[in-house]
């Protein structure tokens, strides 16, 4: 729930029946709410969780009862977390054109090639188009991006680092 309305509410709450400041409670619940959102995004086991907030340096029972809270509610806040991520495109169809300019009325003699690139992406189950034009020398450079972004998804890093994502 403080997910999705915030901490507002605590903070409210805080001023008259806890008798705390309201900035303190707010960082308080700030905190806790980063810690259950990147432990649930991470899916951390028990012992990692409990390590995690052993060096925070409260009691036991506050452990224990921390450790609860994230077990409990780890796969809501996943779920919301899911429906809170933007919906990106993806990827449907490519069509594309070479057109060559070989003169003009002032320039007799003059190579201009221009790639004109039509990309159909999916969102939402609807269906949009992308105009993009480039010349050459500019597509093989994003190209060679594109391929060496690949080449690193290969390194051990990045398959750790996709492998906590899932």
């Amino acid at each position: 729930q403080l997910l999705r309305e915030g901490v507002k509410a605590p903070c409210a709450f805080s001023k008259g029946k806890l008798n705390i400041g309201v900035d303190a409670v707010q960082r308080a619940v700030e905190g806790l709410t980063y810690l259950l959102t990147e432990s649930s995004k991470l899916m951390i086991s028990e012992p990692d969780f409990q390590d995690s907030i052993h060096v925070l340096g409260f009691s036991d029972e506050l452990n224990k009862l921390l450790l609860q809270l994230y077990l409990d509610n780890r796969k809501e806040i996943r779920t919301i977390l899911n429906e809170l991520a933007p919906k990106l495109p993806s990827y449907h169809n490519l069509e594309w054109r070479l057109d060559v300019q070989l003169a003009s009325r002032s320039l007799r003699q003059q190579i201009k090639p221009v790639v004109t690139l039509k990309l159909h992406l999916n969102q939402n189950e609807d269906q949009t188009a992308r105009v993009l034009q480039t010349d050459p020398s500019t597509l093989l450079h994003l190209i060679q991006q594109l391929e060496q972004a690949l080449g690193e998804m290969k390194t051990n890093h990045c398959r750790r680092i996709v492998r906590n994502m899932k």
